[in-house]
């Protein structure tokens, strides 16, 4: 499985993934939950001094966190948290989160999360929202890109 990789314009958010459920057979854009899978599975690859996404919750998704290697923190409400391999953690929906790989290895995780349909997302540093229903969108007052105002 050949993984993605995500960089932003500037270069703050670097991610490599693998869908291992899209792998085994995971049809995102299904409405059938047999399709879907009740939960999808992420090995993410977050490359030195770099963020995973910029920080944000979901509406309705829960994400199941465990650390495989590598060394960084965790930002969420309560503010930064060391984290390293063995390290497992969970957010439900509305508690703000995002990774940060502040070492110089990479740092390589698992996520699990419940897949919801039309689950949306808040990024509370630049104030926008992003909705799938019925397409995936950014927005403010109007569309934008993934990135803006976060770099």
């Amino acid at each position: 499985m050949p993984p993605e990789e995500r960089i932003s314009p500037k270069g703050t958010f670097a991610l490599q993934r693998l869908h291992v459920s899209v792998a085994l057979g995971r049809d995102d854009a299904s409405t059938d939950l047999l399709k879907r899978h009740p939960f999808d599975v992420e090995i993410q690859r977050i490359l030195p001094g770099k963020a995973a996404f910029p920080y944000h919750s979901h509406g309705a998704q829960w994400e199941f966190y465990h650390i495989v290697s590598g060394t960084g923190h965790v930002r969420d409400e309560s503010g930064e948290t060391p984290i390293e391999a063995g390290d497992a953690f969970i957010f439900k929906p509305g508690e703000a989160h995002q990774l940060v790989n502040d070492a110089g290895d990479d740092l390589v995780y698992y996520v699990i999360a419940d897949n919801p349909i039309d689950d949306s997302c808040h990024y509370p540093d630049s104030n926008k929202w992003l909705v799938r229903s019925p397409e995936r969108r950014l927005m403010r007052g109007e569309p934008l890109d993934y990135y803006d105002g976060e770099e």
